[in-house]
């Protein structure tokens, strides 16, 4: 029996196969989909439908996604924000999938363990008080609980309003310093690009009140500072998983929400809530989003 979800696939499949005309052939957003997306070939397949018609769906995506993205973030830039633990071939999956649509990754921010651990609270007030009174004053509103001045903080110095991107100034690299310095924040490297764009990639769910607050507050300074912010998981992330929660926040109001990037589904719909987000932030899309599998506007 062929189950609701594959239903879904197979439609997207289809839709995708009208617009794009038919191209085959590998691309970016593949380069993990036998790996985490159709692990069910390594089980035993005699007589099982549903997982034939999952690999098959799987399969059509990874061809059509490539020629279906292409040039939808032309000249525009992305800064991926990763927290502790994401899985490095989906941010790598999904990096490429931007670098397919036309757009660059303008730098790869890895959050610490220390920045999210609620424990952490007084050491991340300190901070951004310091960063709020020396290098930044009057860019953040004086009244910003703790983890969203930091989220902001950082969107001042990752992200931008404009469009087509800006120069890294003398004031964002110093608050990018100051972080990284403090163990808040894994060394970006040389970049030279904030980006209108903002991915944040999650990690395993900590399942705890005080992690979904560090979440809901980082985001919401983050989308004060970019064009548009699109907060990314796995399939686990979406319902009752942390990605699940943190749409039920009033913050969420002023992000994009995508589950299921572990499989080819959830990383087009990721790309295209992207795009989407140039233009018409908000939105709750992927394998169990409020506003459908993926924006087709």
């Amino acid at each position: 029996m062929i189950t609701l979800r594959h239903h879904v696939l197979t439609i997207v499949a289809v839709f995708l196969a009208l617009a794009a005309g038919i191209v085959l052939g590998g691309g970016p957003l593949s380069d993990v989909g036998a790996s985490v997306a159709s692990t069910g070939q390594d089980e035993p397949a005699a007589g099982s439908a549903d997982q034939a018609g999952a690999a098959y769906d799987a399969a059509s995506l990874e061809a059509l996604a490539p020629s279906y993205v292409s040039g939808r973030l032309a000249e525009r830039s992305v800064a991926v924000v990763t927290v502790p633990g994401a899985d490095e071939r989906l941010v790598g999956a999904l990096s490429d999938g931007i670098a397919a649509a036309g757009g660059s990754v303008s730098g790869r921010y890895t959050l610490t363990d220390e920045l999210v651990d609620p424990g952490q609270k007084s050491l991340v007030d300190t901070l951004g008080s310091q960063l709020l009174t020396q290098q930044v004053k009057d860019a953040v509103p004086a009244e910003a609980s703790t983890y969203d001045r930091m989220g902001q903080l950082l969107g001042l110095a990752v992200a931008t309003k404009t469009p087509e991107g800006d120069e890294v100034s003398g004031k964002s690299r110093a608050v990018v310093d100051a972080v990284t310095g403090a163990g808040l924040l894994g060394d970006p490297g040389d970049v030279t690009q904030r980006a209108p764009l903002v991915l944040l990639v999650l990690g395993p769910d900590a399942r705890d009140d005080g992690s979904d607050a560090v979440l809901a507050g980082l985001v919401e300074g983050l989308a004060a500072q970019a064009v548009g912010v699109v907060v990314a998981g796995t399939t686990a992330d979406g319902g009752a998983g942390q990605l699940g929660r943190l749409r039920a926040d009033p913050a969420a109001t002023a992000v994009a929400t995508v589950d299921g990037i572990d499989t080819p589904a959830g990383r087009l719909a990721t790309l295209l809530t992207l795009q989407r987000s140039l233009s018409a932030p908000g939105g709750a899309f992927g394998a169990s989003g409020a506003d459908g599998a993926l924006p087709l506007g």
